[in-house]
Parts: C-alpha cells; sequence; structure tokens
C-alpha cells in the first residue's frame, strides 16, 4: 500500500518553515479568541460602569469648614459616618448636574422641611433621582452643626431616613450667615460639577421645571448672578432684624444685589469664590448683601428675573414667596400646603401656552 507511506511520508518530510507557519496560525487564532473574549467582556463591564454613573446620586455627607482657608480651597468632606470623618473630599467624585440646589435650613426649621417634602420636593432618594434626571437639577438640604446634643442626634435621625442633606461644619446660627453661604459654595462646588449653584430657602414654593428651563437659557456671559435684583435703605437701626453695623461703608442705600431667598450664581463665579481664603472678603451682616458686594469686585453679569419672586402662582412663576410682607412664605409650613393645593401652582403646564 505505497499510498499511505507515501501520505505520511509527505506530512513527516515537511519543511521545518511549514511546520512553524502551522503553529504561528495556531497560535494566533488562539490570541486573537482569547482578546476577543477579553474585550467583549471589558465593553460589558464598562457599561455597567457608565450607568452606575448616571445613577450616581450623593449621599448626605459631612463638609469641614477650614478656618484658615488652607488645604481644598478650605473644604474637606466625608461621607455622613463617625468611622470615615477623617476622609478629604478629594476622594469624592463631583456629581455632574445643571444646577445643584442648597435648600439653606436651620435646626428650628423641621417642620418646614416636612412641608417641603409634601410639596414640591421629594420625600425619598428614588423621587429625588427622577426629578434630577427630568429637570437636571439636583436638591439638598444646607444646615450647620450645634452643640446641642439632642438637635443634632435629632438631625441625624433625619438624616437617616431622608438622606437628602448637605451637613457643613460650621455654627448654625443667623449672625453666622455670610460664613455659611460661603461654606455652602465651597462645598457645593467640590461635590457637584454644575453650571449654576443656585442658593435657596426653606421658605418658598418653588417650581423646579421652571427653574430648570431658566438656567438652561443660552447667555453670553459665562458670568452671571441671577435673582431679583433690588435696592433699598440701609438699616442703621440696632434694633431692626436687618441692621447693619457697617452701615457707615455703605451710604443710605444698597447697591443692587439679589433677594437673598432665592438667587444662582454660575459656576465661573463659584469658581471665584472657591479660590477664597475663608476670611479675605468683608462680610456684612446680611448674607444676600455680603454675596451682592462680592459681585460687585467681580465681572459679573446681574440677571434680573421677576419670575424668581412672584407673591403668587402666575402662569409662568418659578417662586413664590410673599415679598415685602415676610423675607419667605409667612407662615411657611402652613402655606406651602395651601399653594400646593392650588392647580395653578402645581399642575399648570411648565410653559406658558401660546394661544
Amino acid at each position: 500500500m505505497p499510498s499511505s507511506p507515501k501520505f505520511f511520508h509527505a506530512r513527516s518530510a515537511a519543511s521545518p518553515s511549514r511546520r512553524k507557519s502551522t503553529v504561528l496560525i495556531f497560535s494566533c487564532l488562539i490570541i486573537g479568541i482569547a482578546g476577543f473574549v477579553l474585550g467583549i467582556s471589558a465593553f460589558l463591564h464598562a457599561g455597567r460602569g457608565a450607568h452606575r454613573c448616571r445613577n450616581f446620586n450623593p449621599t448626605s455627607v459631612r463638609v469641614v469648614w477650614d478656618n484658615h482657608g488652607e488645604g481644598s480651597n478650605g473644604i474637606s468632606g466625608s461621607q455622613d459616618n463617625d468611622n470615615n470623618n477623617n476622609n478629604n473630599n478629594n476622594n469624592i467624585k463631583r456629581h455632574k448636574v445643571m444646577g445643584f440646589v442648597g435648600i439653606q435650613t436651620g435646626f428650628g426649621s423641621g417642620g418646614r422641611r416636612r412641608s417641603l417634602r409634601m410639596t414640591w420636593m421629594p420625600s425619598d432618594h428614588q423621587g429625588l433621582q427622577q426629578l434630577e434626571e427630568a429637570t437636571g437639577l439636583a436638591f439638598r438640604f444646607i444646615i450647620g452643626r450645634t452643640n446641642d446634643q439632642s438637635k443634632m442626634a435629632e438631625l441625624r435621625k433625619e438624616v437617616a431616613e431622608y438622606d437628602d442633606f448637605i451637613l457643613l461644619d460650621i455654627e448654625e446660627e443667623y449672625s453666622k450667615l455670610p460664613y455659611k453661604t460661603l461654606a455652602f459654595f465651597k462645598a457645593a462646588y467640590a461635590l457637584y460639577d454644575s453650571e449654576f449653584y443656585v442658593k435657596a430657602d426653606d421658605d418658598i414654593y418653588l417650581r423646579p421645571d421652571r427653574l430648570s428651563l431658566l438656567l438652561a437659557k443660552e447667555r453670553p456671559h459665562s458670568q452671571t448672578y441671577l435673582g431679583c435684583m433690588k435696592k433699598g435703605p440701609v438699616f442703621t437701626d440696632p434694633h431692626l432684624k436687618w441692621y447693619e453695623p457697617q452701615s457707615y461703608l455703605l451710604g443710605k442705600e444698597y447697591f443692587l444685589h439679589a433677594y437673598g431667598p432665592l438667587y444662582a450664581l454660575s459656576a465661573d463665579v463659584v469658581v471665584s469664590l472657591v479660590a477664597l481664603k475663608n476670611n479675605s472678603f468683608r462680610m456684612f451682616s446680611n448674607e444676600d448683601v455680603t454675596i451682592g458686594s462680592w459681585m460687585l469686585a467681580m465681572n459679573v453679569n446681574h440677571e434680573d428675573n421677576r419670575e424668581l419672586c412672584q407673591s403668587d402662582c402666575t402662569s409662568s412663576f418659578i417662586a413664590v414667596w410673599d415679598i415685602p410682607k415676610c423675607s419667605g412664605l409667612c407662615s411657611p409650613e402652613k402655606r406651602l400646603l395651601e399653594l400646593h393645593q392650588q392647580e395653578s401652582c402645581s399642575k399648570s403646564p411648565t410653559m406658558v401656552s401660546d394661544d
């Protein structure tokens, strides 16, 4: 059977180069299959990671105020956990949103927070995330600290239940609101990569959908100071609520500045505030005046929008509060619920119809 030995001889007598080629092709095939499998695995893993990033929603955090203005622009942050209070905020990834809204609140404002969570602000984590996805806006309550341990214990319970706070390690006191406001903007910038940073009080009725449209507008100025602008007399009487001890520096009338209950600063403006050493700029008694004075020193565009300070729910209002009678809503716990029951407040279209 000559054919078989001939065939066998032909294979065994193959040249070394053909044998090497066969081995090389086989090796390449194995490497190619392995690379394909690894590539698919990496792609799927990246997809899952991207999904987690899109749904990332920062939990309540504790932000430390550095009196020396050193380190992370005067801010260090951590998750609100006693075992994790030494983590620096550099380890916290900035969450990307169009606008971050910090609702300033205090230890005596638990009733206001309850009313807000029953009206325009979601009361659970999922609701906050859905609102963020719908509007591009993230919302958190902003509060400082107190030496009253019973109040701190109550706050910790509320944080655990709702997880909608940023806790500033600065004393929560009315006379120190300008310091708290600067700490808020620094903390907000450290935690959120946002186009606008909004300061809001906890006694206003707000339409997040309309605020979102306002912030999303194209603007020729990258440095924007947006709010209900006002001027007014400087209070020199020590018995008045808005008394200004440094009135001798201001004259008889305040310069143009935004009402305190609601205003927004664009990212470029907040970057400048973050760069400030904590004690490098003058602090006036009133927080809105303090911010307004800093805006005069910067090349910002003062954008006045009266829809941010309506006294009733009009077809285009963005926020309602009882000016000039009160600095926010009068009897806010009750009024927030009353306004929300009105269809013109809670159920009117986002945009005014052309009809």
